[in-house]
């Protein structure tokens, strides 16, 4: 066997074979085969082949979304619905059945009604913001608390009966609420104001 010389200038080079550039542990009997033929030419196959098709699988579903949608919501029982009604960006009223403890932010989204919701609720941002259409129902709606207020400053076409959906959760006392979807939202979190470090 040749004498590979590594340290002197003077050597012979002799170009590594692949079992000495390779450890013989990761390539496959396959790959050395592979790697011993120089100009190996193999067809290239563009799609892989037709696999039968079985009854089985044509009776699946292929979604990987529960049933519920968006929301994260649950249907009222019998004699216990409370009604909310949203009034989207052009005007068109779409009235919902609820439960009583569902914040409007995942009525909208159970409902695919266009509020984003772009920190999951945590009132760390404003786009959930709603305009409560009546001032006698807002009244009714339990006070915001500090951090909803400091969102509803970076809220866009913020009035004095704006609110954060995700804060406000239905009761009885709210039945009948309507609220109106602000014409956009503004997309800044709490986290956009935090030190950077």
């Amino acid at each position: 066997m040749p004498h590979l010389c590594i340290h002197s200038t003077n050597c012979t080079t002799i170009p590594p074979s692949p079992q000495i550039m390779f450890p013989r542990a990761i390539i496959t009997p396959t790959a050395r085969l592979l790697l011993r033929q120089p100009h190996l030419h193999l067809p290239l196959r563009t799609s892989p082949p037709p696999l039968p098709i079985l009854p089985s699988i044509l009776a699946r579903s292929f979604s990987t979304t529960l049933l519920r949608k968006h929301g994260h919501t649950t249907p009222p029982k019998p004699g216990e619905e409370l009604y909310v009604t949203f009034i989207d960006k052009s005007s068109n009223p779409h009235k919902f059945a609820v439960s009583a403890g569902e914040n409007l932010l995942d009525i909208a989204q159970e409902h695919d009604l266009d509020m984003e919701g772009a920190c999951g609720g945590s009132a760390a941002c404003s786009t959930c913001h709603v305009i409560v259409a009546d001032d006698a129902m807002y009244d009714r709606i339990p006070e915001p608390e500090d951090d909803e207020n400091d969102m509803l400053d970076l809220a866009f076409g913020l009035t004095e009966t704006s609110r954060l959906g995700c804060q406000v959760k239905m009761s009885k006392e709210i039945d009948g609420l309507v609220v109106k979807l602000p014409s956009m939202t503004r997309n800044l979190q709490s986290s956009d104001f935090s030190k950077k470090e």
